[in-house]
Order: C-alpha cells, then structure tokens, then sequence
C-alpha cells in the first residue's frame, strides 16, 4: 500500500498548507485514514477498486466495533474529505462516498457543574504552593472564559492584556479571537504568573512563553490539564465525572441562565455556527422546568 501512503502524504500537506488544519485534526485524518487503509489491505483492495458496497462494509465493521455515532461521522468526514481530494487530483476515477451520508447524531445535552459544585473546586487548591497557584489560575480561567482545554495551553504570557482583562486565544482552525476575563482570573492569574510559575519555570534549563507549566517547569499539555482536573475533582469530593469540555459548559450555561445573548456566547466560545450554542439552551429550559 506505497501508493496508498504517497496519496496520504499529499492530503496531509494540503490539508496543512491549503486548509491551514490544526495539528489536532490533521492528526485525526491521518488516523482515519490509517482505520480505512488498514481495512482496504485486510480485503485485498486498492482505492480505484472501491465502490459504495466497499463502504457499507466498512461501516458494517465500524459498527461491529460499537464506536459512538460521532466517532464514526468524524470517520466518515475524513474520509469523505480524503476521497474529494483524490478525485479532484484525478487520482481515483470515481468517489465512493459521494452517496454516503453521516450517521444523526443522538441528541444529548450538555453536562455542567452546579454553582455549589463549582465553588467546591476553588476551594482544593493550596494556594502558598506553586503547583496550587497555577491549578487555581486554571479553573478560574476555563469556568471564567470558557475556553477549551487544548486552547488553555497554548496560551502564552504576551497573550495576556491586564489591563483590558482579555485574553488572545489561540482556537481551532487556527481562528484566533479575544476574550475577557473577570476578577477573580486576574487575581488568580497575576499570583501565578509573579509566584508560581517563577518558582516552576527555575526547575528547568529551557525557557518557554507557555502560561502553564507543568512541575518540571516545562510547557503543560492538554492531556497533563486533564489530569489536574480529574485530581481537583477527587480531592473536592464530588460525585461527578469531569471531562475536558465539562467546565466550557458550564461557562456557557451559566452565562445564558445569567441572561447573556446567544450571539455573545458564541463569540466567547469561539463557535463557528449558532447551532452549537444553542443546544444550551436547552439545558437552561430544562433547569426552569425543575
């Protein structure tokens, strides 16, 4: 399957060079891509022999394997994307996946943190300790911006304006915009920067731009956030789970219970399409209901 990586290599560096595609999608294009060519190899097939019944067995195995509807419609898309690109190289002869729709995804709304539980995890954090200053800023800057986890540790120091309270976020698609922040992130924010991350950035020889570090003084990653919040959540003793997205809704649920507009919403969180932000809503209608 050379070809099938040299074809590949050449969507990936469209994707990067022409899309202008976050390293995080590309990332799951090229795994995408992998699933299906693992499975063209598996059949004995090479791309310009598949046809739309190759495709519905590949989903038939997709399904066997009880991935989420929305695993499987981000298979779908990549593929989808994947196949467009070789046929307007002319490097297939026909699109398989011109018929092919996604799966609807299964409504679901929103989980979030209730005020009780949100004020709990501020109170976990040591805040004469370093790595306690630091997790502080943390939470205090994704419930108060609602920014995305993966966005949170990009953040550099000169993104930061104090004295409009904004922050310059770095989001997907490599779209940047501004948010504000309040009190109590600056707050949290101007003891970490002057204490915390002085002390963590002293442990290592590397010096980075990077807002959070992790205790080695390197750059924090996303997965290593992550961590942290599942910690703080356990040491706050609530019965919840916490997942990455978790404190971005409650960000936005809690504005909208608020009375925030819609539209203003959507500009924080950076959504692309109001029908992301309205789903939202719903979780403020149902909170009326109880």
């Amino acid at each position: 399957m050379k070809q099938m990586e040299s074809y590949q290599r050449s969507f990936i560096e469209y994707l990067k060079i022409e899309k202008n595609a976050s390293p995080l999608t590309v990332e799951n294009y090229s795994k995408d891509i992998d699933v299906f060519a693992d499975f063209l190899e598996s059949e004995g097939l090479s791309l310009n022999q598949c046809e739309y019944s190759t495709i519905r067995i590949f989903l038939s195995r997709l399904h066997e394997a009880e991935l989420s509807r929305r695993t499987v419609s981000r298979k779908i898309s990549s593929l989808r994307s994947f196949f467009r690109f070789l046929d307007r190289e002319e490097i297939i002869q026909n699109n398989p996946f011109v018929n092919v729709s996604l799966p609807k995804e299964s409504y679901k709304i929103p989980e979030f943190f209730y005020e009780e539980e949100i004020k709990q995890l501020f109170t976990v954090s040591d805040l004469t300790d370093p790595l306690g200053q630091r997790n502080q800023a943390i939470i205090e800057l994704l419930y108060g911006t609602g920014i995305r986890v993966n966005e949170c540790t990009t953040i550099e120091l000169n993104d930061i304006d104090f004295s409009l309270s904004t922050l310059l976020v770095h989001g997907k698609g490599r779209k940047e915009r501004y948010v504000p922040f309040g009190q109590f992130a600056s707050q949290a924010l101007t003891t970490y920067i002057e204490n915390g991350r002085i002390a963590l950035s002293a442990k290592s020889t590397q010096q980075t731009p990077k807002l959070f570090l992790n205790a080695r003084g390197g750059p924090l990653t996303a997965r290593g956030l992550r961590l942290i919040l599942d910690k703080m959540v356990e040491k706050a003793a609530l019965t919840v789970d916490i997942h990455p997205h978790k404190l971005r809704h409650t960000f936005a649920t809690h504005m909208l219970n608020a009375g925030a507009d819609l539209r203003s919403v959507q500009e924080l969180l950076g959504h692309e399409h109001l029908s992301s932000t309205q789903v939202y809503t719903h979780v403020t209608k149902d909170r009326l209901r109880q």
